[in-house]
């Protein structure tokens, strides 16, 4: 056994007088000394400590020795380090010397230090371990030392006899007997490096004097009193080697059936393929569709259509779901249309976006059947997922431009190319084994009736579902091992939008078809996306399958565990697949361009392709069984462990054919049999050894009223299991190393949690250290995982994965180390968060997706029966000679707790136990099995099965008796409970505690009626007696259960529960400081997965020695007798008290409901805390005043000092009923009252005078703005003047001269204050609510950035010589997100760029949420407590904490320490009545006028079966209630209502004001769509002044008139003389002083005749804008706002129906009255008529052939409309036969529409249907369409381009049909652009556009268009007429004449044919005919002529 032995001598020539102690430290595991006390020059520490090691010695190691001053209060100091590699020592052995320290800075020290170093490379001998000398070693948890020992550092356990024998095995420092793998005090490699951060910066208290008794408390560092919120933590982080962490957690989580709500827009479509088609969009999810309207002919249709799908299924269902969008064209009643394109996403990608949603994204079309087409189009969407509890927020909606960037804004999410390619996944499926005999159908068992013949077995088939198409293979039939290989293949896009494939075994079956087992693949984790990924690989690997039992009957219970669905609790089969990813060349000819499902065979798999099928062992010990549910009878039980089919007694398989192959020579005969059945005999390469895989039947004993257990007592059954399986190890010690790796990690974040969380020191420390740890584990994993990358039977995805692991863990390693020097006091949660992200990434990384051994169960059975069972997966169990690799239960014992099976487990049954096990397990190769009872606990005998033959020395034992048993007495502190779970109906529980200590429990008393119980009570439980050595049971306690119960009549129902872990006492033990008497921990109490509350108790095991009990500490007896015999928790352990005093305001009571059907009538408070109370004042009548007539009560009671440990304040209401009865009203516990402790105000800030007078200028030119923002904030000491003039605006003038100078086409009409109204003033306010966020998202973008460069920085420091491993991934990753931060940045730059030119409007706030969750609830002063009756609800019953609220106690509460100084009481005007409460309003009913203005609702959840609603608006407040319903607005989901109602009202009886919104019905009763119910009183008697919101500027007329009755002077000298600060001074020139500060402002107003007159108004107005800053009593004032509030519906808890933007005003009625309500009512659209001449086209493409002549020509005729209104489209006459593509027209149309200027839209009313009852409103952008076609008189029209202006922001026409062309719109973005209504009038060639086949636009004519605008008014003064119609006719087109018909005038026609074409050509015809025909006479006439002549006639 290899091992360092270091003996450390003395450390000589110290300076000063102290006590030292020394670190050593080699391999990341360290040891302290003891501490030497008192010596001056030299210590002797004379120690010898040792490492056993677990590879050889390397030369270049190195050891670590560090010495420190030693103190009890501070932390200690670093004298000196002194570091030694180890060179020498590995080659001689030996090693002897003297050597100098060295300090922090690396210079040598005096001081010297004198070691011996023994090295021993061999195996010695087992007698070194008996030493005694080595330390146990402490798991550094990171400096805060929890050493062993249950957090102690022990010295050399005294009295333990073979205490140094123990095997180090376990988990924290993992040693192990076979001298392999050491490394690991921590559970990964070395945890501190050359320095010791923790050392100097923890505050140890350590009285280190005897260290081997004493030790270190698990937070070491707190004062007596503290506590440390162990609760998990304390109790799962074990410092032992021999047990493993039990798993607080019970149920599981998955499987439950959530609401989810998925709600999608669609919005517009754009460049669709396909020419004038007619779209309409299909939505679809899983089964549900749903489909918009249809638009017709137009390819880029707008739709706005809002639909919703709501689901209540199990979370991994939904997330599977698939969103199918696809677009089809001319679909109608008939025929189901033609498919365009599609796009499939699961729903799982939404839901993992940021806010669970996508926001006006493009999705990108594509044809499922022709996978070679490319694109098929665009379409504009939202998509969001909403479960319970997530509320979506909507994203500001960024300007329009941007989303017309198609390609920045693709519906896909981050980090997933734009162009995704096709390609083919290959699913192979080779073979399956060990199904289960499941032929259950009812022929089957009238055939074994008949004939007798029993054939159970199954038909499988296996089917495979991925994105939304399925596939599968032919069915086998009567087979439990079929072999298929055959592969399936599907053709989707890469990479698919689909995270998981699943693949099915399923039972083929005439009737239905049921799942044998079901497994998913995620393809995250089978591919890697970085630059070095790879595509998506497994296998051929084998996938277990895990679902319901394996005993069938017709109808199976557990089915849904077969489908996957919750945790399956049976193994079924393993499948034998692989997957395969390959991308398509989409250009190749010779591609299947479909994307069905094809199905082909394949050949078959070598039978070692998945690896040498090795003899796996599996070993059980039982160690105890207890907390056996007692509804499972007394009959006896059994417990049957069983790995796949091995081990299955009851419904086990054959053995898989490849465990046959035995070792050669030996004889087959045994292989029919089973080779679990333990009754048969096996003959086994050693000799007969079967297997064991149940323990024997024992009778259950009564434990108490709710529990048995099992008396084994000495005798441990034990279980073995022999198993074949392939050897795939190697994949999960990865997963092992990288999960420890984990768990280090997550330990270490809860620590740093709790230190936040109990704000101790230092979080930062500890962080730094859990990053350290971190790094150094990742670089270990690296070394660890190099060793292996060339091993036979890896996949492809073996090797990969591998590769990838060890580069993201490197990458890991490096970021820590960065990190760590980046963890500052103030960057703590932000690194946390990182560090939690990390967190997740091993976690992911460590999910090894290839399975090779299945998981091993734990079943109960009593009466054959499979009761209870738990899952242990087989990796966590699983040995390996390296220490990190081993699983990290493996080994060891663990708490074991048995859950019901399936559907049974969910709710309560899931939350009790069935059995708690103390259980041993270990697993591995079948030749390293002698090591596998090395971790159980020692002092047993090994009895064999009587069977074997005493020689066989390595036959496993049957079960263990225990020789050595020690007897304890365990104390159970009981102190107090908080927070717990309501149990009754009456809101409250009735608590105990049962305490379960092994076989033992006790009960605490019952405390009744509190959810806060404090038992105070001490349970004594003698004589309990453990087996096992005495010096492991103090390192290794069993653990503690404590459950909480509601004690009922009847039966106790369960709270809760929670584990914990005793301090031990060993009877040779001094009982004292540190460790004694232990101190109170909390808790966390766990219901299912749920906490419910939290447990301060704190529990100590002290041993019986021989003098019995009278040797421990001594008990106090009872104290109280009233209680009976209850014992008290003793004093050293219960808190140090101090005297406090708690004042109660009480204000009244509100919205009480009914107790039994009567109503409250006279109800009263009753607070109480620590058993003190104070009862308020009776409300006589609680109709008429629900207030309390004596505000101010108080009461003394003595409290823990410890803030942490205050108990809670408990509110209840009663009810007082006739003859003295009280009925409970409700309750509510305060559970901290740290938020109202009172603390005196700062000295500093009181003496406001010593500060300097602070002046504030606010330029006179233009008060609209407030650039006062920008106000350097000074704190009160200062002495300095501020100025801050506002010299902005001219320079804006100027700026603005230049751009009107240049021309350019945006000039700004400056507004008009006439047409400005309050829609104009919250347009502007919208638009800087969006910059200031988009303003954030950048700054937000520059700060990752600069975190970005600086670790990339770090990162190329480090690794400067590696730029392989440097990761260009991250570097890829940056540009990404660079790209879209700089996206980001412009927006804002441009932003801020318009907002320079935007025109000045008055603006006010817009708050994207309710109003007072700016202003924390208004709870400045008055609290709301909600009052709580009845049972909570579970998840399960979905019954909310709201449904429960019974009303609402108003009130504070101020709690003090006595007694106070006098200075406060002496203040003026001081009211002891009063208290703390000074200067509060009295609470008498006040009248108010309360003014709701309803703004507009956005994203309203449909409410009518057309996908629309018709709202309305409703609003009560108590008696009151207006409702608006004829003015319902039809079919609108996003409806601008613009109304204020005015309601009087009488505050404390109505004070709670709900807004609804309805749907109105024709026809039944109107649906509630949403409400919100808002707190009108807190508003009103805050003290920010939420009455009536202070505008930015004061105004007496116009759109911005003041609207609160006081004006802004009245209002600044109430503030002031409430704050009782001097009234406010003006002086000349515009200033004010209020307090010491001084503001500058203009001081002239304009009245409505506009002339000027003198105000100090502005100047009031100004300082109530920046109240805040007045010291003492500023605070910020409500500004005049729109708050937008969601809307929600009780009957759909948790998810908001939508939202509504509103605001309240109120005015109290003894104040003058309010001006009339401000005048919001919708804008109402302007009518406009816009008319389009069309003159003339040029270069239309010609489309006919002539019949004739074959000569091209159009018939050409121009279409156009407005987009929306294509029912009134219209068409110019037509230019026949253009053989040109020129055309004449002089032809106009004419549109009238609706226009709101302020949103752009045009607003169309009509009725959806014929069937509509009313019109529906739309409104849509204002896009002219204009098309030019070919008529035909036979055929349909052919259409040839098109072109769309959007006539906002449309290109300028050109000039000249020459200077036209399609460049106008490609680059529209770059060129001028004009809106009409600007302009007014435009006129210009703009081109007609069309796409070609490959998708590319071209050119396909011209157009001369005229625009004209004209106004309603306008167009009645000069009316025209359509086409060429008076009046104001346009002139006739001068055609030319081949523009006429054929068939009208044939002889023309053949005119014109004979004419045009063959003019020439006739002419010839004619001179050659004219010249043969002179020929011709010539020829006749000559010889006559000649013969004439001859004869001279």
């Amino acid at each position: 056994m290899m091992a360092l032995t270091l003996h450390l001598k003395s450390v000589a020539n110290l300076r000063g007088k102290g006590d030292r102690v020394a670190k050593v430290t080699f391999r990341g595991s360290s040891f302290y000394s003891r501490v030497v006390a008192n010596w001056e020059e030299a210590a002797h520490f004379n120690e010898v400590f040792r490492w056993p090691l677990a590879s050889r010695l390397d030369g270049s190691e190195m050891l670590e020795i560090q010495v420190y001053n030693y103190s009890k209060v501070f932390s200690n100091r670093l004298v000196g380090t002194f570091c030694m590699v180890l060179q020498k020592v590995a080659e001689e052995g030996q090693l002897e010397l003297t050597d100098t320290l060295i300090d922090d800075n690396n210079t040598s020290l005096n001081t010297s230090v004198t070691i011996e170093i023994r090295y021993q490379p061999m195996d010695g001998t087992a007698a070194l371990w008996n030493h005694g000398e080595h330390l146990d070693v402490p798991d550094d948890r990171d400096g805060m030392f929890t050493f062993e020992t249950d957090s102690l550092l022990s010295g050399h356990s005294r009295g333990s006899g073979a205490s140094a024998k123990r095997s180090l095995q376990g988990s924290i420092p993992t040693f192990r007997k076979s001298g392999k793998g050491v490394f690991a005090a921590m559970k990964l490699g070395k945890i501190r490096s050359s320095k010791d951060d923790y050392k100097k910066d923890e505050p140890a208290v350590l009285d280190m004097d005897d260290l081997d008794n004493k030790a270190m408390r698990l937070a070491g560092m707190l004062e007596p009193d503290a506590v440390s919120l162990a609760s998990v933590t304390a109790v799962t982080t074990n410092i032992s080697n021999k047990r493993s962490k039990p798993d607080i957690k019970m149920e599981p989580s998955s499987g439950r059936p959530v609401d989810y709500q998925i709600s999608i827009t669609i919005i517009e479509a754009r460049q669709l393929i396909g020419l004038n088609m007619d779209p309409v969009v299909c939505v679809e999810i899983g089964d549900d569709k749903k489909y918009t309207s249809m638009k017709e002919s137009t390819n880029c249709p707008y739709y706005n259509e809002y639909f919703v799908f709501d689901f209540h299924v199990p979370p991994d269902v939904m997330f599977d779901k698939i969103i199918k969008l696809s677009v089809i064209h001319s679909k109608n009643l008939l025929r189901s249309g033609t498919l365009v394109g599609t796009f499939k996403m699961d729903v799982g990608t939404v839901y993992c976006q940021p806010e669970h949603q996508f926001y006006h994204k493009w999705a990108i079309l594509s044809d499922p059947v022709d996978i070679t087409a490319g694109c098929k189009g665009y379409l504009k969407c939202d998509i969001a997922v909403v479960g319970k509890g997530d509320n979506i927020k909507t994203p500001h909606k960024a300007n329009e431009t941007d989303e017309d960037d198609i390609e920045g804004n693709l519906l896909l999410p981050e980090g997933i190319p734009a162009e995704r390619q096709w390609a083919r996944f290959y699913v192979k499926v080779y073979r399956a084994e060990g199904l289960p005999k499941m032929n259950t159908n009812i022929m089957a068992n009238v055939k074994k009736a008949l004939i007798g013949e029993n054939r159970d077995l199954v038909d499988p088939y296996v089917q495979v579902h991925f994105s939304g198409q399925k596939g599968k293979t032919s069915v086998q039939k009567s087979s439990y091992e079929p072999v298929w290989n055959e592969q399936i293949v599907f053709t989707e896009l890469f990479p698919p939008l689909c995270k998981r494939m699943k693949v099915q075994i399923r039972d083929s079956d005439k009737v239905n078809d049921v799942a044998i087992g079901t497994h998913f693949i995620d393809l995250r984790k089978i591919s890697n996306d970085g630059d070095k990924g790879f595509l998506p690989t497994l296998g051929p690997a084998w996938a277990n399958m895990y679902g319901s039992t394996r005993q069938y009957t017709l109808m199976d219970e557990h089915q849904d565990l077969n489908d996957g669905l919750g945790e399956g609790v049976s193994f079924r089969a393993r499948l034998l697949l692989s997957v395969a990813v390959e991308i398509l060349d989409t250009t190749s000819p010779e591609i299947l361009s479909s994307t069905e499902v094809q199905m082909d065979s394949i050949a078959n798999i070598s039978e070692n392709a998945t690896g040498k099928t090795e003899e796996f062992f599996l070993f059980g010990a039982f160690l105890e069984a207890t907390m056996i549910d007692r509804k499972i009878g007394d009959k006896p039980i059994s417990f049957e462990i069983t790995i796949g089919n091995y081990g299955n007694q009851i419904d086990g398989t054959s053995k898989p054919s490849w465990s046959r192959k035995k070792k050669d020579g030996e004889n087959d005969d045994e292989d029919s049999e089973l080779i679990q059945n333990s009754s048969e005999d096996e003959a086994d390469e050693e000799g007969g050894l079967e297997s064991v895989s149940c323990t024997p039947l024992m009778r259950p004993v009564i434990t108490d009223r709710n529990y048995f257990h099992l008396p084994y007592f000495e005798k441990k059954p034990c279980v073995y299991i022999k198993s074949w399986w392939q050897d795939q190890r190697r994949r999960l010690y990865n997963s092992n190393m990288m999960d420890k790796i984990a768990d280090k990690l997550e330990e270490g974040v809860n620590d740093v949690q709790e230190i936040i969380k109990t704000e101790k020191a230092f979080p930062e420390r500890r962080l730094r250290g859990v990053l350290e740890e971190l790094s150094v584990g990742c670089s270990r994993f690296v070394t660890l995982a190099n060793k292996d990358l060339n091993q036979s039977g890896r996949t492809k995805l073996d090797r990969e994965r591998l590769k990838s692991c060890m580069r993201e863990m490197d990458n890991m390693s490096q970021q820590a180390k960065q990190m760590r020097t980046q963890v500052k006091k103030n960057t703590v949660k932000d690194k946390l968060k990182l560090v939690q992200n990390f967190l997740l990434r091993l976690r992911f990384l460590a999910d090894e997706p290839q399975h090779s051994i299945p998981d091993v169960f734990v079943w109960m059975m009593s009466n054959h029966k499979r009761i209870a069972y738990a899952r242990i997966p087989s990796k966590d169990i699983l040995y390996s000679l390296v220490d990190e690799e081993t699983g990290k239960d493996c080994g060891k014992v663990k708490a074991v707790f048995l859950k019901l099976p399936g559907k049974k487990g969910f709710g309560p049954a899931g939350w009790t136990v069935q059995a708690k096990l103390e259980l041993y397990l270990w697993l591995g190769l079948n030749k390293q099995r002698k090591e596998f009872t090395s971790g159980l606990p020692n002092g047993f005998e090994e009895v064999k099965a009587a069977k074997t033959a005493p020689s066989l020395h390595s036959v496993p034992p049957v079960s263990l008796v225990y020789n050595m048993k020690q007897v304890f007495q365990l104390r159970a502190h009981m102190y107090q409970a908080r927070s717990l779970f309501a149990a009754d109906s009456s809101g409250l529980s009735d608590p105990f505690a049962r305490v379960f200590f092994s076989t033992h429990s006790q009960v605490t008393e019952v405390l009744s009626e509190t959810l806060c119980p404090t038992w105070d009570q001490l349970l004594v439980f003698d004589n309990v007696e453990l087996f096992g050595e005495a010096g492991e049971l103090r390192d290794d306690p069993p653990i503690i259960v404590v459950e909480i119960y509601d004690q009922d009549t009847g039966k106790a129902e369960f709270i809760g529960r929670t584990f914990a872990k005793p301090a031990i006492k060993m009877c040779e033990e001094h009982y004292g400081p540190p460790r004694f008497p232990p101190q109170l921990e909390y808790f966390q109490i766990y219901r299912g997965n749920c906490t419910a509350g939290e447990l301060l108790a704190a529990f100590e095991l002290l041993q019986i020695g021989q003098g019995g009990a009278t040797d421990l500490p001594p008990l106090e007896g009872p104290t109280d007798f009233e209680r009976g015999p209850i014992i008290p928790v003793p004093l050293g352990i219960r808190p140090v008290l101090s005297r406090y005093r708690i004042e109660v305001l009480f204000w009244g009571l509100r919205d009480l409901k009914r107790v039994n059907l009567a109503q409250v009538d006279r109800p009263r408070v009753d607070i109480e805390c620590a058993g003190r109370g104070v009862q308020s004042v009776l409300i006589p009548n609680y109709k008429k005043n629900p207030n309390f007539s004596t505000l101010v009560k108080w009461f003394e009671v003595d409290l823990p000092e410890n803030e942490l440990l205050h108990p809670p304040l408990n509110i209840r209401v009663v009810d007082c009923r006739a003859f003295g009865r009280y009925a409970l009203v409700g309750s509510h516990a305060v559970t901290s009252l740290r938020r109202f402790l009172y603390c005196a105000p700062d000295k500093a800030s009181s003496h406001w005078g010593s500060a300097g007078e602070i002046i504030v200028h606010v330029d006179s030119v233009e008060p609209a703005i407030r650039k006062m923002d920008t106000l350097v904030k000074l704190d009160a000491t200062s002495d300095a003047v501020v100025k801050v003039d506002m010299l902005e605006e001219e320079s804006d003038k100027e700026r603005k001269k230049k751009k009107k100078k240049k021309g350019a086409a945006d000039e700004e009409d400056e507004t008009d204050e006439s047409v400005l109204d309050w829609w104009s003033k919250y347009f502007a306010s919208i638009e800087t609510m969006k910059e200031t966020l988009r303003a954030q998202e950048a700054a937000q973008a520059e700060v990752e950035e600069r975190e970005d460069l600086e670790i990339a920085a770090e990162a190329a420091d480090i690794k400067c010589d590696d730029p392989v491993r440097k990761g260009s991934r991250m570097r890829e990753r940056n540009k990404e997100k660079r790209s879209a931060k700089d996206k980001k940045k412009c927006h804002a730059v441009d932003a801020a760029e318009k907002r320079t030119i935007k025109s000045k409007v008055d603006e006010l706030m817009v708050y994207n949420k309710e109003l007072e969750t700016e202003y924390g609830d208004f709870e400045d002063w008055l609290h709301t407590f909600n009052l709580y009756r009845g049972k909570a609800g579970d998840d399960d019953e979905h019954a909310l904490d709201d449904d429960r609220i019974v009303g609402r106690f108003k009130g504070s509460l101020c709690m003090y320490k006595l007694p106070l100084s006098e200075e406060i009481t002496r203040d003026v005007g001081f009211d002891p009545n009063m208290g703390m409460f000074q200067s509060i309003p009295h609470n008498d009913p006040v009248n108010v006028l309360v003014r709701v203005y309803v703004v507009r609702a956005t994203d309203l959840h449909p409410a009518d079966i057309n996908g629309k609603a018709d709202p309305y608006v409703v609003v009560k407040l108590g008696k009151s209630e207006v409702k608006d319903k004829e003015n319902y607005i039809s079919k609108q989901l996003n409806p601008v209502f613009g109304k204020s109602f005015d309601i009087e009202a009488t505050f404390p009886t109505e004070s709670m004001l709900t807004v609804s919104i309805y749907d109105w019905d024709l026809v039944g009763t109107d649906d509630l769509i949403g409400e919100t119910k808002i707190d009108l009183e807190n508003r009103f008697y805050s003290k920010y002044r939420a009455t009536c919101g202070i505008s930015s500027a004061y105004s007496l007329h116009g759109y911005n008139i003041w609207r609160d009755p006081l004006k802004p002077s009245q209002i600044l000298a109430r503030l002031c003389k409430e704050g009782k600060i001097d009234a406010p001074q003006y002086g000349p020139g515009g200033k004010v002083k209020v307090a010491n500060r001084t503001f500058v402002g203009p001081t002239e107003i304009e009245d409505e005749n506009g002339l000027k007159k003198q105000t100090e108004e502005h100047l009031a107005l100004m300082v109530l804008n920046h109240w805040e800053e007045i010291p003492r009593v500023g605070c910020r004032l409500v500004p005049e706002h729109v708050e937008t509030r969601p809307l929600l519906n009780p009957d759909k808890p948790g998810i908001e129906q939508g939202r509504i933007e509103m605001w309240v005003d109120m005015f109290p009625m003894d104040t003058p009255a309010p001006g009339p309500a401000i005048e919001i009512a919708p804008r109402k659209p302007k009518r406009y008529e816009l008319r389009v001449i069309i003159w003339n086209t040029d270069e239309v493409i010609l489309e006919d052939d002539d019949y004739f002549t074959g000569e091209k020509s159009s018939d050409i005729f121009v279409r156009g409309w407005l987009k929306g209104q294509q029912e009134d489209r219209q068409d110019t006459d037509v230019h026949y036969h253009s053989l040109t593509g020129e055309g004449n027209f002089n032809w106009r149309f004419v549109f009238p529409f609706d226009y709101l200027m302020a949103e752009e839209k045009i607003v169309i009313s009509k009725k959806e249907s014929m069937f509509s009852w009313d019109e529906t409103e739309y409104k849509i952008p204002a896009r002219l369409t204009l098309q030019v076609w070919d008529a035909d008189h036979f055929s349909a029209d052919d259409f040839l381009g098109a072109i769309e202006l959007d006539l906002n922001r449309f290109p300028r026409g050109a000039k000249t049909s020459k200077q036209c062309s399609i460049d106008l719109i490609r680059n529209e973005q770059d060129l001028p652009s004009v809106s009409i209504f600007k302009q007014k009038r435009v006129k210009g060639w703009w081109p007609f556009v069309a796409r070609d086949e490959n998708d590319e636009m071209e050119l396909t004519g011209k157009v001369e268009a005229e625009l004209h605008l004209v106004t309603a008014e306008e167009a009645e003064k000069i009316p025209v007429g359509l086409g060429r119609n008076e009046p104001d006719p346009l002139e006739k087109p001068n055609r030319p004449d081949t523009t006429f018909l054929w068939f009208l005038s044939p002889l023309k026609a053949i005119r014109y044919l004979v004419c045009n074409r063959y003019k020439w050509l006739i002419i010839k015809i004619i001179l050659a005919l004219l010249l043969l025909v002179m020929l011709g006479l010539f020829l006749y006439s000559m010889p006559g002529y000649l013969v004439k002549k001859l004869l001279g006639a």
